[in-house]
């Protein structure tokens, strides 16, 4: 069976993209018919050429690959394959894993680029581009916290994909391994150098992430800043107690008492409802 597919590149780096491009010429059923350098060229190279594979980079300014893939399922356009380019350290490329979601690390090998390829003639081949779909749908309902049934039925309707931008997910990379720890289940975090102390009723993750991008990534209406150095789940806040020396502290649900500095006191205390 022949097979042609009208591919796109996207990539904010031009020798990226030009050193990608070299390589998929060897591909002789591969034909490259726009390359973008940033998301929003990306969106519109899909609009117009409904490309049946795309190359899309993870990292670039202004819209990143993630997003560029929820904005092509907001405006209903038709989703391409999707081979990831990323230059992320190997705890991104395990998590993409769980998902079986192809990717590409910097800069494009020829043998891995030929496994991907492989796969997409087989995704093609076998029509299981539905399934490709189902798994890049999964990928970005991580990513975006979206619910990934809602997604589906939401597809299915015509309708626009509600966006969220908390995932109910923290990945937690630890001795080659990466664990999927359901934020609902966290208690607190607090700060241990240069790491972050992932704290639930079962145990403890260590995660190499600063306090900003975790409060960043976390819905500030379930978590809250207590102290510099610390991030609260306010379902576990079981007391706010003051002392006679006039400090603060939280009581967790399993005992576990947290200090409140005082720049974060008032926050603390509308937030748990004081």
């Amino acid at each position: 069976m022949s097979i042609s597919l009208s591919t796109i590149i996207v990539d904010d780096e031009p020798l990226a993209r030009k050193g990608l491009a070299v390589r998929l010429a060897e591909h002789t059923d591969v034909d490259i018919i726009a390359q973008c350098n940033n998301g929003r060229e990306a969106l519109e190279a899909v609009r117009a050429y409904q490309p049946d594979l795309m190359f899309l980079d993870i990292q670039m300014p202004g819209l990143s690959g993630f997003e560029v893939v929820q904005a092509i399922i907001d405006q209903g356009l038709k989703l391409p394959l999707v081979i990831f380019v990323t230059a992320f350290d190997q705890y991104a490329l395990q998590a993409f894993d769980v998902h079986a979601q192809d990717y590409l690390l910097k800069p494009a090998d020829e043998n891995r680029l030929a496994e991907a390829m492989d796969k997409i003639r087989k995704d093609i081949i076998n029509k299981e581009n539905a399934v490709h779909k189902s798994k890049l749908v999964r990928l970005v309902s991580d990513v975006t916290g979206n619910d990934c049934e809602k997604i589906l039925e939401e597809l299915a309707n015509n309708q626009p994909v509600s966006l969220s931008s908390f995932s109910d997910i923290l990945a937690i990379k630890d001795a080659g391994e990466v664990s999927r720890v359901p934020v609902k289940d966290i208690l607190w975090i607090d700060a241990a150098g240069d790491y972050m102390c992932v704290h639930t009723s079962e145990t403890t993750h260590i995660l190499r992430k600063t306090m900003k991008q975790l409060e960043e990534s976390l819905d500030p209406k379930q978590f809250i800043r207590s102290h510099r150095s610390t991030i609260v789940n306010k379902s576990y806040v079981d007391k706010f107690c003051s002392q006679l020396n006039g400090e603060y502290y939280l009581v967790m649900s399993n005992g576990k008492e947290l200090k409140v500095s005082r720049s974060y006191k008032e926050k603390v205390k509308q937030a748990v409802g004081v």
